[in-house]
């Protein structure tokens, strides 16, 4: 995982002016949740440099970026090494504590239940995500486990931050793929 952070992927020309949120009835959100979802996607960018499916992650504590990660399950051969775990555990170890209070977790896809857990076991304050995965979300897609009162842990959590951006680079990977494995049982 990289100690630093790459220059941003390639954007739509409005995320690049800071205006894909708050036009044509799309909610306003804040300039730093713009800013840090930028740098979630310039670590999906990484992932899907590795071909790795493109999630990135970054944890935020008092406005300073803290860790990244990115997806890397294939090339770790490791199914925990989600963008958002990889994130947690660099945080963890550059703050010295598996507890991350205060920090703010972004990432570009709705978390799955085994990065909700880990987050929720991290006691992160803030998660904010891009793009809805209606398949294995748990952010309100498919269950919203941090609204579960049962839960020792609840954190805020904010959807829906650059999710055009987010979900049009999952959605060229997997178009990729598609068109890859047509091209290999062609004749």
């Amino acid at each position: 995982m990289p100690d630093t952070v790459p220059s941003p992927a390639l954007l739509s020309p409005a995320a690049e002016a800071g205006l894909s949120q708050g036009q044509a009835g799309q909610p306003a959100f804040a300039q730093a949740d713009l800013d840090f979802m930028r740098l979630a996607l310039a670590q999906a960018e990484c992932a899907r440099l590795e071909g790795e499916v493109p999630v990135g992650a970054v944890v935020v504590k008092d406005g300073e970026v803290v860790a990244v990660g990115y997806n890397q399950p294939i090339g770790r051969h490791d199914p925990t090494a989600h963008a958002e775990v990889n994130a947690l555990r660099a945080a963890a170890e550059k703050l010295g504590n598996y507890r991350l209070p205060g920090c703010e977790l972004y990432v570009t896809l709705e978390p799955c239940a085994m990065c909700s857990g880990a987050m929720m076991h991290a006691r992160l304050a803030r998660i904010v995500y891009g793009a809805s995965d209606p398949k294995t979300g748990v952010c309100g897609s498919v269950l919203d486990l941090f609204a579960h009162e049962q839960l020792n842990h609840h954190a805020e959590v904010v959807g829906g931050v650059l999710a055009e951006d987010a979900s049009a680079m999952l959605k060229a990977f997997f178009a990729e793929r598609r068109a890859a494995a047509r091209r290999s049982v062609a004749p």
